[in-house]
């Protein structure tokens, strides 16, 4: 189950408020005004969308706004909960071997717990297990990789469009010198397209790609405690071991929450 990753949105807003108090600041809300040009606006969003369509075929291009919604949520799961899980699913499959797996396989959400349960079941070799496994986490990595591509490219031309129109302004103000009237204007061209590419560049563009990176590497340190879970379940260890092993995986807080889980656990069935 995915939730909403509120540090995201946060963050930008953050941002652009300190940005507004800072302008606000020195002035007034009339300068904030100021700072709306829609010429200068024109000139980063159309070059940046050009740039993207010269670099990537359409179909990427598109689907750059469902790769920027992944950095605006994260999926609810935790370490302690993903061993806990393996730990059942060891303990049944002792009891009563691993056929006996296919009845409550069907009830875990993860598709990739499942694909390598469902290998083990089928009898599948360790090594064969691991191998399928990882081909697909390097294969998750590569379609990753290529999404964030997008979004690293437009943080590299976001600020190069903002000086490109920083240049047409100085250009229109150095041929309009015998105009004042025009100077002003031509003036906030110059300087608000690199202000404007600038801040596309390092308040979303780059820190989402970051972002997303970051999902990206602790979704394959998940789906390798999978692999390892896998493979534990199938050779038949005892379940304690397989929890001592897994929870290696885990941080000293995080053992500390999942220790403190199994006492409530255990008080609980005592008191039954």
């Amino acid at each position: 189950m995915k939730k909403l990753d509120m540090l995201t949105p946060i963050g930008l807003m953050v941002g652009l408020a300190l940005l507004l108090f800072g302008i606000a600041a020195n002035g007034g809300i009339a300068d904030i005004i100021s700072f709306i040009d829609p010429a200068s606006i024109l000139i980063v969003i159309g070059g940046l969308g050009a740039g993207l369509l010269v670099s990537f075929p359409l179909q990427n291009v598109r689907h750059m706004f469902t790769v920027i919604r992944q950095a605006f949520s994260q999926k609810d799961e935790s370490l302690g909960e993903l061993i806990a899980i393996f730990v059942k699913l060891a303990e049944k499959a002792r009891r009563e071997g691993l056929l006996s797996l296919e009845s409550v396989i069907e009830e875990v959400e993860d598709p990739f717990i499942r694909k390598g349960v469902l290998l083990a079941i089928d009898g599948i070799e360790q090594d064969v297990i691991h191998d399928i496994m990882s081909a697909e986490i390097t294969a998750l990595e590569e379609r990753h990789r290529k999404g964030r591509s997008i979004l690293e490219k437009a943080g590299e031309y976001a600020p190069a469009w903002g000086m490109i129109g920083t240049l047409i302004g100085l250009v229109l103000m150095l041929k309009s010198l015998n105009d004042p009237e025009t100077l002003g204007p031509n003036m906030a061209i110059a300087l608000l397209t690199t202000l404007y590419g600038s801040l596309l560049a390092n308040l979303f563009f780059i820190p989402i790609a970051a972002k997303l990176e970051l999902k990206t590497e602790q979704e394959v340190f998940m789906k390798q405690i999978v692999i390892e879970g896998v493979i534990g379940v199938q050779s038949g260890q005892n379940p304690k071991i397989l929890e001592e092993k897994l929870s290696a995986f885990l941080s000293a807080e995080e053992k500390n929450r999942s220790a403190e889980i199994s006492r409530s656990g255990e008080a609980l069935e005592n008191e039954r």
